[in-house]
């Protein structure tokens, strides 16, 4: 049989469902965003491990000239190395049927067979097409990024220059490789500009005059293996080969990409849902402080009648936890629903071989018990009011606020404002904690939008204003091998060349202390302007005479400024250590870099004034000439061009944009909906007699709703701003959190962003509005004014 108090329950949430709706509307957007966050984060970091393990990625790897492959067998013998594997990679310049930009193929040999299952380790995934057949020299396997991207089917032909002689292969298979999750090419390039193929180890050593020979070395190491130790004693090993340094998983390009990508996600997961539930706490705390000051002579009924203190006040908190359950409920739908989604966008990007999204327990759980703690400390204040309040008080009307001038009024300046306007600033000063709470809440769904959108103004500040700023060349070349000066006078032969200027870089290890990195040392012409290194403040820096300039993520990974001194130890050649000091530091938001000029490299080096690429201007109207003449350019071994580098740039991160800022912008404008239309529906409930009385008074609809949607608009004047200064503190906030060592988002906030926060939030005022004029006008007169008799 239901209770009298289950059926005072049932009415009491039937009658506020509007209110409880909101409500658990934020709260379920604080857990959606939590589950969705988290699992996203777990499920992409196990399949990472996962995939890792079923292809036995490798630990440790390194390249070199020319080793001698009766050395293989040397790396298996080394402390802590439990297999190593051996094979050959050059980078070509690749040609493709009615593309015009230059793109780069990676060419790596596969064993004998051409079944890349069969690898010992950096194991291929098949997902589409067949293996390599062993008779067939010309066929080849390609990653799945770069045939998506250009729409490469199989049977796709392609001309590729190997050592100097166009090859045509043929593309029999679309593949996965561990190495390659998030293809990166170290001198620039994107998924449609950098192709990973693979092909018969035959074909391809025959082709670089490699056979019995090797260029690149994997390991992996046994669990508790040092690895710092391997790196050590395989830079030994190699170091007559022209080697260039063994480095960790941990320094791996595409590694290391996915791997902060899937942190960022952590932070999201924990700073976002904080702002939900804190607005929800405030909401449960008016909702049901309105609901006991409504309902004090029933309290005092219940009392009278012998029903416990405590029976009372679980009754309230079960109205109190009704809502906190709807909104978990439906927050765990949405959560399962979105974390699904990205990580099926995220896979797609990452190019795992399955997506196998999984919502753990312990995120429910914590998400669950997160929002009954805070339901709890919500409605604390008010059950304790409740079990407090002696029966014969509650029998008693609450004592009515006490009415006085305003500030504004006592200042002397009432005079100036009209009686609606007075009326208003009377009740938020009657009623300041309310009034502050409420512009608090709607200021923290502006900052939550601000939040998720600013990073489309980092983006467009990258593209449109340091890259340009700092890389004025239309295409950069590599070359094969380094060449003297004089090489730079064939290229300005080239058509539409306007300007090239030649460059010389390295591979070195930074030591500064005990701290070091694997980076590029890039020599630039004193007369140079193709390259431009930034100050802090973006403006031009020429290339010291002396010294080396850091890039100031390298600097700050190093822990060096300007006058400090640092250890260059070059990783090819004869290896030479230098110790130089540290005159500058460059400004630029991407890699860890290192310069001074190319003379300088030069002699560090011991060669005379050579150059290994170039940097070129180009008129525009030859662009397509010159292109083609690199492309049959044997001494160039890939050339890259800025400009469809950015568009895809662009495409890419606005599209995966587009997605995170429409899910917080439904989010943000469900708290604000949530805030605004509470204050409004609970002003309505406790000032109806008011409005009741001044339209028999003869005031209007419009008059009267403008008297109780003025404070909302007061305070929706103050939240915008507030909310502008709390995203910007909210977006720094998360800017530190997630920011990598090899990369920093600029922090930049246009005014569009902060424009377009407003608009969302507004739109969300004025549906409250809507909802709430439309009560208004429906008042019943004579019921309202008999709430007071």
């Amino acid at each position: 049989m239901v209770s009298m108090l289950t059926r005072k329950l049932l009415r009491d949430l039937w009658g506020a469902k509007a209110q409880i709706i909101t409500i658990a509307a934020v709260v379920a957007s604080g857990m959606a965003a939590f589950c969705a966050s988290l699992s996203t984060y777990e499920s992409l970091g196990r399949m990472q491990t996962q995939y890792y393990e079923k292809t036995r990625f490798a630990h440790v790897f390194a390249a070199a000239r020319r080793a001698p492959q009766a050395l293989a067998s040397r790396f298996v013998e080394l402390a802590g190395v439990v297999d190593a594997d051996t094979t050959l990679s050059f980078d070509a310049q690749l040609d493709m049927p009615g593309v015009i930009e230059p793109m780069v193929a990676r060419l790596i040999a596969l064993p004998k067979g051409g079944d890349g299952r069969g690898l010992r380790m950096n194991r291929l995934t098949l997902m589409h097409g067949r293996w390599l057949d062993p008779g067939n020299a010309h066929e080849v396997l390609v990653n799945q990024s770069f045939a998506k991207a250009r729409g490469i089917e199989l049977g796709a032909q392609l001309g590729v220059l190997m050592n100097g002689k166009r090859e045509r292969l043929t593309v029999v298979g679309v593949v996965l490789s561990p190495e390659y999750v998030f293809s990166i090419q170290p001198g620039g390039g994107d998924e449609k500009s950098f192709g990973i193929f693979w092909m018969q180890h035959e074909r391809l050593a025959a082709a670089f005059n490699m056979e019995g020979a090797f260029n690149r070395v994997t390991l992996r190491l046994s669990r508790g293996a040092s690895e710092a130790a391997v790196i050590d004693a395989l830079d030994r090993l190699l170091d007559p080969y022209g080697a260039t340094g063994a480095f960790g998983r941990s320094e791996q390009l595409s590694h290391r990409a996915i791997t902060q990508e899937i942190n960022e996600l952590r932070v999201f997961g924990l700073v976002l849902p904080s702002v939900f539930l804190g607005v929800a706490m405030f909401l449960l705390n008016v909702v049901l402080g309105r609901q006991i000051g409504t309902q004090r002579g029933q309290i005092a009924v219940l009392k009278a009648l012998g029903c416990p203190d405590a029976r009372i006040g679980l009754h309230y908190l079960l109205f109190v936890m009704v809502i906190v359950c709807l909104g978990l409920v439906c927050g765990l739908a949405a959560g399962l629903w979105l974390g699904q989604l990205l990580t099926g966008l995220y896979t797609q990007y990452f190019h795992f071989p399955v997506a196998d999204y999984e919502l753990k327990p312990y995120i429910v759980w914590m998400g669950t018990a997160a929002s009954v703690i805070a339901a709890l400390a919500a409605a604390w204040r008010a059950l304790v009011k409740v079990v407090r309040l002696p029966p014969a008080e509650a029998m008693q009307p609450a004592r009515p606020a006490s009415f006085r001038a305003t500030l504004m009024e006592r200042l002397g300046l009432g005079a100036w404002m009209a009686p609606a306007v007075r009326l208003v600033l009377r009740d938020i000063e009657r009623r300041p904690s309310r009034a502050v709470l409420s512009t608090v809440g709607i200021a923290c769904a502006v900052a939550i939008l601000i939040s998720g959108t600013w990073w489309r103004d980092a983006i467009h500040y990258l593209i449109d204003v340091e890259i340009p700023l700092r890389e004025r060349q239309d295409v950069s070349l590599a070359l094969v091998e380094p060449a003297s000066r004089s090489a730079i006078y064939d290229v300005w032969h080239l058509p539409g060349v306007l300007r090239a200027e030649g460059v010389r870089s390295a591979p070195v290890r930074l030591s500064h202390g005990h701290r070091s990195d694997r980076t590029e040392l890039t020599g630039l012409p004193a007369d140079g302007t193709l390259r431009q290194l930034l100050g802090q403040q973006g403006d031009p820096m020429a290339v010291p005479d002396h010294g080396v300039v850091l890039s100031h993520l390298l600097a700050r990974r190093l822990a060096a400024v300007p006058g400090d001194w640092v250890r260059i130890e070059f990783l090819q050649g004869e290896r030479r250590v230098h110790t130089l000091p540290v005159v500058a530091l460059a400004y630029e938001s991407m890699g860890l870099s290192a310069y001074m000029r190319r003379d300088a490299l030069n002699r560090l080096l011991g060669e005379g004034d050579s150059i290994s690429g170039a940097r070129v201007r180009l008129d525009a109207a030859h662009r397509e000439a010159f292109l083609q003449d690199i492309k049959a350019t044997p001494r160039v071994a890939f050339a890259v061009e800025l400009g469809p580098l950015m568009r895809n740039f662009r495409e890419t991160s606005a599209r995966n944009i587009l997605v995170f800022t429409s899910v917080l912008s439904v989010l943000a404008g469900i708290i604000a909906l949530g805030v605004v239309y509470n204050n409004a529906r609970i002003a309505l409930a406790e000032r109806q007699w008011e409005l009741a009385s001044l339209r028999v008074l003869g005031f209007t609809r419009a008059q009267v709703s403008a008297l109780l949607l003025g404070e909302l608009g007061l305070e929706l004047a103050l939240a915008l701003p507030l909310g502008w200064a709390l995203g910007y503190a909210l977006s720094w906030a998360m800017l530190q959190a997630i920011t990598p060592e090899t990369f920093e988002i600029p922090f930049i906030i246009s005014p569009a962003t902060y424009a377009w926060a407003s608009v969302v939030i507004l739109v969300a005022a004025l549906i409250s509005a809507w909802i709430v004029r439309r009560r208004v006008d429906r008042l019943d007169l004579v019921s309202a004014l008999k709430v007071r008799e």
